[in-house]
Order: C-alpha cells, then sequence, then structure tokens
C-alpha cells in the first residue's frame, strides 16, 4: 500500500475543518497516516499479553460504629454496644463490630433505617481498542464476543460504554463506572466530535464530498460530516479522514452508502479529545489517572470529587496494566492534520467537555504504564492467577 498523501482539499471545503491542538507527543498518538500506510495494522501483530496490574484504589470504607457516632446517633462506644446486641443491621444482615461499609449500603437501627453520609466512589475511566467482531452490549441473545468480556469486574455497578461501535468497526471506545459522566459525555449539546479513519470503494468525487459536508438524508433524519479529508489508498481502495459530532447506529457507513460507497474498513482514532494511543493492541484496555479523570469530570460539568485513598497493592489479569497513579500533565504540541471543526457558515457549537487546556485527555497512560513495566524486577512474569478485577 502506497504512502498516504494528504491532496490539498477545495476551497469549499477549506473552512470545514480546523486543526485540534493536543498536547500528545507524536511518539505517543496514533497518527492517521499509520492506519492508511498499514504501519497500525503491523502493530497489532501478536496478543496482548496478560500483565499484572493495581486497580485504581477504591472509596474509602469507614467502619460502621464511627459512621454513625458522626452521625448523631451515640458515641463508639455506645454504636459498638449496641451491635454486640444485635440491634443494628446492614443489608439485611447483623453487623459485627469493627465492620466497614461503602456508599450504597442499606443500614437499620432497631429495624428503622437511617441515612449516614458517605462519599461515593470516583469514577474510573477505560480507554478500549475494540477489535472487530465484538459487540458492545452486555447480553448478545446470539452469544457473540461482547466487549465487556476483557474489561476488569467492578466491585459495584457495571462498566458504561460511552457510545456505541457496530460489530465490524473498530477503535477508540471508552468505559466508565459512572453513569452521570457517560451521558453528559454522550448528551448532544456538547457536540462531541468523533474521529474515523474510513476505506471506501472508490474515491470520492468533489459533488459527493460536498453533499456529505452539507447533510444527506437517511431515514432517521439529516446527517452530515464535520469534515472530509483525503488519505491516499491502492487501486480502488481509498482512505478518507472523516468527523462527525453525532453517534447514530452505523451513521458513517450509512451516509457514505447514501452516495453510493460502500465501506471496506472503519477504525475510531479519536473521541473528543481522547486518542486511540499508538501501542494500544486490539482487545487491550489502559485505565485513565485520578488528575486525568478529575480533568474529564469538571470539563463536563460534575462536581469535584475528593482525593481517592493510596493504590493498595494487588494482583490480576488484565490485557495492559494500570496502577491509578496521578499522571503528568502532556507536554504542548499540535496534532498531524487532524480536522475537527464544523461546515462553514454553521453556528459554533457548545465546548467539547473533554477538550482541556492540557490537550488529548489521558494520552500519558499508556507511556505511564510502560515506564512502571520497566521499572519491574527482572524475573518471571505470571501468566495466570485471579485477583481483585479480575
Amino acid at each position: 500500500m502506497n504512502p498516504a498523501k494528504k491532496t490539498p482539499r477545495k476551497p469549499e471545503m477549506a473552512d470545514s475543518a480546523k486543526p485540534v491542538e493536543s498536547g500528545v507527543p507524536d511518539e505517543e498518538a496514533l497518527s492517521f497516516e499509520e492506519v492508511v500506510s498499514g504501519e497500525f495494522d503491523a502493530q497489532q501483530e501478536g496478543d496482548a499479553r496478560p500483565l499484572k496490574r493495581v486497580l485504581a484504589p477504591q472509596a474509602d470504607s469507614p467502619k460502621l460504629h464511627k459512621v454513625l457516632a458522626q452521625a448523631g446517633m451515640g458515641s463508639r462506644l455506645e454504636m459498638e454496644q449496641m451491635i454486640l446486641e444485635g440491634r443494628i443491621s446492614v443489608n439485611g444482615e447483623p453487623a459485627h463490630v469493627g465492620q466497614r461499609i461503602q456508599y450504597g449500603d442499606s443500614i437499620k437501627v432497631n429495624g428503622k433505617p437511617v441515612r449516614v453520609r458517605i462519599a461515593p466512589p470516583p469514577p474510573r475511566v477505560l480507554a478500549y481498542h475494540k477489535p472487530a467482531g465484538e459487540v458492545v452490549t452486555h447480553d448478545d441473545p446470539q452469544n457473540r464476543p461482547t466487549v465487556f468480556r476483557r474489561l476488569p469486574r467492578l466491585q459495584h455497578g457495571k462498566w458504561q460504554s460511552v457510545g456505541r461501535l457496530d460489530l465490524n468497526t473498530e477503535g477508540l471506545l471508552l468505559f466508565t463506572s459512572s453513569g452521570e459522566l457517560a451521558n453528559r459525555l454522550m448528551h448532544p449539546r456538547f457536540g462531541l466530535e468523533r474521529e474515523y479513519a474510513v476505506r471506501v470503494l472508490g474515491a470520492l468525487s468533489n459533488e459527493e464530498k460536498r453533499r456529505l459536508l452539507d447533510g444527506v438524508q437517511l431515514d432517521d433524519g439529516m446527517a452530515q460530516f464535520g469534515s472530509i479529508e483525503d488519505g491516499g489508498g491502492d487501486g480502488a481502495n481509498c482512505w478518507y479522514r472523516v468527523t462527525i459530532a453525532e453517534g447514530r447506529n452505523r451513521e458513517v457507513r450509512r451516509m457514505l452508502e447514501a452516495v453510493g460507497h460502500a465501506v471496506s474498513r472503519l477504525i475510531r482514532i479519536r473521541y473528543g479529545a481522547m486518542v486511540l494511543p499508538r501501542g494500544l493492541k486490539r482487545g487491550a484496555w489502559v485505565e485513565l489517572g485520578p488528575q486525568d479523570i478529575a480533568r474529564l469530570t469538571a470539563a463536563a460539568g460534575m462536581p469535584a470529587q475528593p482525593p481517592s485513598a493510596p493504590a493498595r497493592p494487588g494482583t490480576g489479569r488484565g490485557p495492559v496494566a494500570s496502577r491509578g497513579r496521578g499522571d503528568r500533565s502532556a507536554p504542548a504540541g499540535t496534532a498531524r492534520g487532524r480536522g475537527a471543526g464544523k461546515p462553514a457558515g454553521k453556528p459554533a457549537g457548545q465546548p467539547d467537555p473533554m477538550k482541556t487546556s492540557y490537550g488529548y485527555i489521558g494520552q500519558d497512560a499508556l507511556q505511564r504504564q510502560r515506564d512502571q513495566e520497566g521499572r519491574r524486577p527482572p524475573g518471571p512474569r505470571r501468566q495466570g492467577g485471579r485477583g481483585p478485577g479480575r
């Protein structure tokens, strides 16, 4: 396949895209040119190794008698005595002295429920490289492989996907333990931009590009690309870099089919300011650090979370290790030709909730994991075993 060459765009499309400021070092962010040249596929050779990892810290679980005393039920000694007398229950079971509770537990004193204040656990966010052939659902009637089977287990709740990718689409998919955060990141008012590398059969004409930028009629309404850039190709296969601010089912494929071109491959390489990291193999995930999550929740308009407790050591299995430590701010820089604007003449939308002054969110997570792996003492790598989060 020939190296990708960006062809100059026509004047009528020159204002349809603006570059996205990026804080990602070029050596860490996956580039569109790598996808087109075939280097992206070459990097995917070999399976992701199961590595030891330390899960992100959970919220502190205070002791029951301390929480009740702080709620004004009595002294700590009195609360311990009531526990010994069997007058206090947690989640329908008799409590015991020294028991720890957490957010969401049901507590009753003398058979009457009491309200206590326990901070909810901070949200966790994973960046996952979805391979083709997996479905984004918790329960598939056809028993096809799902993306959730590869993720670490949560002690409470379940992973929420931020949008979806269809069966044959690969690339970046975000997950979070917070349903509120997922809903905010998917809400149409933010106009959160998705960027794709798409390979189609046959080259798009200037008229077809103009139609896609102005809007084409689909069964569920009008749809349009924010930008289209040529990416080169080989023979009948032509690559394009496209952006879109919606997440309707199979929207990119249906739009291109509406102008007479079949999609032979589709890869999502960016969601908002989160870019698919170079080196993150298909079926592997990396967890964002506390600082990135704090920026993400703040940008989404959510209240700040209290600092999390220090990470507790543990082992388990996961395609990519993550230690949940604070990460470093990425140095300033500029992405290589990333289209991120709206068609000319359209009013500016809401600010991108994942774009911050720090650049792309979470791009140092994979490098941080690599650094941590390099600092581990040499020795045989454990390939099996179970642990928290398995």
